[in-house]
């Protein structure tokens, strides 16, 4: 990873234009002094994101985003800090000076590299167009239903079937041999002799999120081309194919907005769907689509998953191992069934774009789409077969992350199967009690999620009783901090009984029916403790964060209440900006207790 000297940095924050990066992604409004605009941080009908003109930060007065034009590529593109500042450099002809360091990456420049792949697309599509060579692809490309207009939109080309063409026109443009092997534009044919990467196939353009062209997918449209029906830009430096996600550059926007991605497997796919209106996709690249790309998503606030695969029995094997990604996350995923023989593509020219969305609104749930899949070739009407069933996406659902999603999953399980809940072990003691207990009817009983958090870090404390649970409760939570008075009023005294009192004997301390049934029901569940203390932090962290984000929004309440002199809104705003750079973590004893 390269190290930006600090006087680079600072170079680079006093020539970015923050107006001209926010209005690439957003509309901005002149207001006065200021700009206005609709944060693309969160949804909301009237302007809150404001910036002023000159000025080197931007501030949401909605959701409370804060930052200059590096965190902005940071946290709306998912960069990181280092692709942002070299995007930045780039854009605003900023020299960036660097720390030496031993393995310092010593290759051609990423911004001679992005430079190629711009010449080598715009090249591609070209020949495509304006050849006779192009004609043939073009008539193939026409038979698939893609016209022109698309052609142009998404820059298609093609990569013509004699080598040489491309080396040459880069070399024109003054790019070296080692320019165009390192960003997989050329590469050795096993005789030693250099050819280009890719021949006699359509190429798809892949975007990096700052908009340049960092590498391709290229398909075979004639039967007679050596090797698989897609070829992409091997890895380099530009181009990491466990992190990108094709078509993500069109549709980051909306995607952020509306929170819910279609996944595909091929480009064609994508584009097909971006092109009649469902500018909300993505497709891998290549079958292999890893926890990195779910975590691109997750990390954009995704809550809702369409797997459109193709029908057949790899597209199901896929869709099963890509929702498992998500699942496990705790995001919901949905099935797209696509009638047998068929792909998004295929299916969006003959039924046109509102049968699609049917069948995206029939979607099935993943679990049900898993028992389905798993199913096939198990005698389920057999013991022995139900059992096998039962037991495999069992513990499928237990490697899961959200607990909550975990216990619901196993209830449905149950249901799905016909076999008792307490078969599938709902409940047990590897689930943190975040779970709500079943009324004598049919559905849950009214539930306190205060109750259900705090309760979770009692029982931690109370029953492994342990002294160092003990110091590290007293060095995070006051009694004051809980917000359920009975969990209050139960931390309070079990502090003040010295700490050395079994659980059993804890009731022999309350005072009241009520918090001696709030006592029992914490007693009632088992705990894992092989995890004790993990478990037990991360109950105190869900608190602290609970507390922590009441805090801001009570003072962005404030902010925006229009009732505060400029003078005050100013000061709110600054210790808005000091809670947020200080969000609290879980003190194991390295500092004073709030006690």
């Amino acid at each position: 990873m390269r190290l930006f000297t600090q006087e680079s940095l600072e170079r680079l924050r006093s020539r970015v234009d923050l107006i001209d990066v926010l209005s690439s992604h957003m509309e901005l409004k002149r207001s006065g002094s200021a700009y206005k605009g609709l944060c693309p941080f969160h949804d909301e009908k009237t302007p809150s994101f404001i910036v002023q003109k000159g000025e080197r930060h931007y501030h949401c007065f909605g959701c409370g985003e804060h930052g200059d034009a590096i965190k902005f590529l940071m946290t709306y593109l998912n960069l990181g800090f280092q692709e942002s500042v070299e995007s930045l450099a780039e854009r605003f002809h900023v020299h960036l000076d660097c720390v030496e360091a031993k393995d310092q990456y010593t290759g051609p420049s990423k911004a001679a590299m992005k430079e190629a792949m711009e010449i080598a697309s715009c090249f591609f599509h070209f020949i495509l167009l304006h050849t006779q060579e192009g004609h043939e692809a073009l008539h193939y490309l026409y038979s698939r239903g893609v016209c022109l207009e698309f052609i142009k939109q998404f820059r298609l080309g093609l990569a013509p079937k004699v080598s040489g063409m491309l080396h040459k026109v880069l070399h024109e443009k003054k790019i070296g041999d080692d320019v165009m092997r390192g960003c997989g534009l050329l590469t050795r044919s096993d005789s030693g002799k250099t050819r280009e990467f890719f021949s006699d196939r359509i190429t798809f353009p892949i975007y990096h999120p700052s908009g340049s062209v960092i590498g391709f997918s290229a398909r075979k449209y004639r039967e007679e081309t050596f090797g698989g029906k897609y070829v992409n830009t091997p890895e380099t430096p530009l181009f990491k194919k466990s992190r990108v996600l094709f078509g993500l550059n069109h549709c980051r926007r909306r995607i952020v907005k509306e929170r819910r991605v279609i996944i595909v497997e091929g480009q064609i796919d994508a584009l097909r769907l971006i092109y009649e209106g469902f500018n909300f996709v993505v497709a891998a690249q290549g079958t292999a689509f890893g926890i990195e790309h779910a975590a691109e998503l997750a990390g954009m606030g995704v809550n809702l998953i369409y797997l459109a695969f193709d029908s057949d029995d790899a597209g199901r094997e896929a869709a099963a191992k890509v929702g498992d990604l998500f699942q496990m996350r705790g995001i919901e995923v949905r099935i797209v069934s696509l009638p047998g023989g068929t792909d998004p593509d295929t299916f969006l020219m003959e039924k046109g774009p509102e049968a699609f969305q049917k069948l995206m609104e029939k979607g099935q749930g993943y679990l049900e789409f898993l028992v389905g899949h798993l199913s096939r070739g198990i005698a389920i009407d057999t013991p022995a077969g139900k059992n096998h069933l039962v037991k495999h996406v069992s513990e499928q659902l237990r490697k899961w992350e959200d607990p909550v999603m975990v216990h619901e999953s196993l209830r449905k399980l149950a249901r799905l199967l016909q076999v008792p809940e307490e078969y599938l072990g709902v409940g047990q003691e590897y689930l943190p009690n975040t779970l709500i207990r079943k009324s004598a009817s049919v559905g849950f009983e009214e539930v306190d999620p205060e109750k259900i958090l705090e309760l979770d870090f009692l029982r931690w404390l109370i029953v492994v009783g342990s002294q160092e649970f003990v110091e590290i409760a007293q060095f995070n939570l006051h009694p004051g901090d809980l917000r359920h008075e009975g969990c209050r009023r139960l931390y309070q005294t079990y502090l003040t009984s010295l700490h050395n009192h079994l659980p059993s004997d804890l009731l022999s301390l309350i005072q009241t029916e009520e918090d001696q049934e709030l006592v029992a029901e914490l007693m009632s569940r088992k705990v894992n403790r092989e995890k004790g203390k993990e478990q037990f932090a991360q109950s105190i962290q869900r608190i602290l964060d609970r507390n922590w984000m009441e805090k801001r929004e009570e003072i962005r309440r404030r902010i925006h209440s229009g009732q505060l002199s400029d003078e005050e809104a100013l000061s709110l705003l600054k210790t808005f900006d000091e809670l947020k750079r200080s969000k609290p973590e879980v003190n194991h004893g390295t500092a004073s207790p709030v006690l």
